[in-house]
C-alpha cells in the first residue's frame, strides 16, 4: 500500500522531533548546558543568610553559599522527582536536587519553559524511591532555535507568567480576606447589622446526632473519601484508582445534607459535608452525623473547619486513653460551640459562601490562563508559530 508522504511546509524541515523551522536544530540537553550535576548537603539552620534548595523548594538556610548565579533545579529523588524550580542569586542546593547551568547558546527562561513543557516526571523511575538522574537529563533531545528567537519566545511566555502570577496573588488576597471574615464573623467579634441577640453555647450532641446506617443491602453506591482541603469527594475520581474494599456492605451510608469526618484523622481537618448526592457511602472508619433545625449547616461546616476547632480535635485525641481509636462521636460530641440565631447563622453563611465563590472563580480563571499558556508553549516551542525578531 502506498503511504502518504509527509507534507513539509516551506521554510521547515523534518527532524527526529518532527517538523521544525529550517534554522532550528535538535540537540541533546547535555550539549547545550554548561553542566548538570547534583548538589551537596550542608548544615541548615533557620537563621542562615542563604537559601538551601531541595526537592520541595527552599528547605532551610545556610551560613555560606556555593552558587552565585541563576540555575534550573530539578528534584532528583522522592515524591517530587522531576519537578522544576528556579534559583537566583546566592544559594546552596541539597543532594536531592539536580542543578542545570546554561551555556550562552541557551536562554535561561527559554530553557525553563522548554523543560516544563517536556514534563520531566515522565522520566522518573522506581516505585520505592522515585528517581531521575543527571544522565537522563543530559540525554533528552530538545529543539533549539537561534538565541534571539529563544529570547523572544521567553519574553512572550514571560508576559503570560506575569499575568498568571498576578492572578495567583489575587487568589491569595481573596483567601486572606475570607480568613479574616471567618475570624470576625464566626467568633462574634464583628456582628452583622440588624443582629444583637446573645449567642448561646451548646455541646455538639445538643444540636446534632450520630447516624450509623450500614450499606447492608450491598447496593452499588458512590464511594466517597474525605480530604483535608476538598472535603467529601468521589474516591475513584479523586485518587484515580480504587483504594476502597471490594465488599462495601459494611460501609456507612452518608445521605444528602449530612456531615462526615475521618475518625482517625480529623485532627488534620478531614471533615466534610455531603451536599451533592442522594446516596453515597463511606468507609466504616468515618463518623457520620446530622444536625437539628436550629443549625445552618453551611455555617457549622465553616466553623468546624477553623484552626481553633482543628486544635480542639488534636487536644481531645491526644488526651484520649486509646489514641488509636481516634476521635469518636462520644468525645467529639462534647465539643462546645457558640451559635447565633438561625437567621444570623444564615446571613454569615451567605457572606462566606459568596467569598468562596469569588475564590473559586479566581481559581478557574487561573487554570484557564495556565491552559492558554500551555497551548501557546506548544506552538512557540516547536516552531509551529514563528515569532518576529525586532
Amino acid at each position: 500500500m502506498k503511504q502518504n508522504k509527509i507534507q513539509i511546509p516551506e521554510g521547515y524541515k523534518n527532524s527526529a522531533l518532527g517538523i521544525i523551522p529550517n534554522d532550528w536544530e535538535v540537540k541533546r540537553l547535555g550539549e547545550v548546558c554548561e553542566s548538570i550535576s547534583s548538589g551537596k548537603n550542608k548544615i541548615k539552620s533557620e537563621t542562615g543568610l542563604f537559601p538551601v534548595y531541595g526537592s520541595t523548594g527552599i528547605i532551610g538556610y545556610c551560613e555560606s553559599f556555593m552558587y552565585d548565579t541563576s540555575a534550573i533545579l530539578v528534584a532528583r529523588v522522592g515524591a517530587n522527582a522531576g519537578q522544576i524550580n528556579i534559583a537566583n542569586g546566592k544559594y546552596d542546593v541539597s543532594d536531592n536536587t539536580l542543578i542545570i547551568k546554561n551555556k550562552n547558546v541557551y536562554c535561561f527562561d527559554f530553557a525553563y519553559n522548554q523543560l516544563v513543557n517536556y514534563r520531566l516526571n515522565k522520566l522518573v523511575f522506581g516505585s520505592g524511591q522515585p528517581l531521575i538522574t543527571a544522565g537522563q537529563l543530559k540525554s533528552i533531545s530538545i529543539i533549539l532555535p537561534p538565541l534571539p528567537q529563544q529570547q523572544k519566545i521567553a519574553e512572550i511566555l514571560g508576559t503570560w507568567d506575569e499575568v498568571i502570577e498576578k492572578q495567583s496573588q489575587l487568589i491569595d488576597k481573596l483567601t486572606d480576606r475570607k480568613r479574616g471574615l471567618m475570624q470576625q464573623l464566626l467568633t462574634g467579634k464583628k456582628r452583622l447589622a440588624g443582629f444583637s441577640e446573645e449567642w448561646k453555647e451548646y455541646m455538639i450532641k445538643n444540636i446534632a446526632s450520630e447516624v450509623s446506617n450500614k450499606n447492608k443491602n450491598e447496593r452499588e453506591s458512590l464511594v466517597l473519601s474525605c480530604t483535608k482541603y476538598n472535603g467529601l469527594v468521589p474516591s475513584l475520581e479523586y485518587f484515580g484508582r480504587r483504594i476502597y474494599a471490594d465488599d462495601i456492605s459494611t460501609y456507612k451510608i452518608v445521605p444528602l445534607n449530612h456531615f462526615a469526618y475521618a475518625t482517625n484523622h480529623i485532627e488534620e481537618g478531614s471533615i466534610g459535608y455531603q451536599s451533592d448526592y442522594e446516596y453515597a457511602v463511606l468507609s466504616p472508619m468515618y463518623t457520620v452525623f446530622k444536625t437539628t433545625r436550629i443549625v445552618n449547616d453551611s455555617y457549622l461546616f465553616s466553623l468546624l473547619k477553623t484552626n481553633n476547632y482543628i486544635l480542639e480535635y488534636k487536644k481531645r485525641m491526644e488526651g484520649s486513653i486509646d489514641r488509636r481509636g481516634g476521635l469518636r462521636w462520644s468525645e467529639f460530641s462534647k465539643i462546645k460551640i457558640k451559635l447565633p440565631s438561625l437567621p444570623e447563622q444564615t446571613a454569615i453563611a451567605n457572606i462566606l459562601t459568596a467569598a468562596n465563590k469569588e475564590i473559586e472563580l479566581a481559581k478557574s480563571k487561573l487554570e484557564l490562563l495556565r491552559s492558554q499558556k500551555s497551548g501557546l508553549m506548544q506552538q512557540l516551542l516547536t516552531g509551529k508559530t514563528r515569532v518576529k525578531i525586532d
